[in-house]
């Protein structure tokens, strides 16, 4: 399965208070990720979320269209409010107010992929 990750500058000394924003994080309704025409577009299959000092990394394990996911986040009530909630502790601020701002956003703050290995499962 494929992964992404995607970057959040923060301001130093707030990581605990970065961690609580995310302790009470509401996960999507469905792993279900549509596409334009409302089939299936792929799946969001796991997330983590990683802090030390100033960098923030969110990691996303999903199948299927990637655009196609971080369309569907945009619009996901549990991250629109972690994007609101962290506005007060990032150093640069983030356009994602709207799913186009999102989107350009999750783009511009994508990590450079190197490797993947993945174990087959079960």
């Amino acid at each position: 399965m494929p992964y992404t990750a995607i970057t959040y500058d923060i301001k130093s000394g707030y990581e605990d208070e970065v961690a609580e924003v995310f302790g009470d994080f509401q996960r999507p309704k469905s792993t279900v990720v549509p596409g334009a025409d409302g089939e299936q577009a792929g799946r969001i299959l796991a997330t983590a979320v990683f802090i030390r000092d100033s960098t923030l990394v969110r990691f996303i394990e999903y199948e299927g269209d990637l655009e196609a996911v971080a369309r569907f986040m945009a619009t996901q009530p549990g991250v629109r409010q972690v994007e609101r909630k962290l506005a007060p502790y990032l150093n640069k601020p983030r356009d994602t107010g709207t799913v186009d701002g999102f989107l350009r956003t999750f783009r511009e703050s994508q990590l450079r992929c190197i490797t993947q290995f993945t174990v087959p499962r079960a």
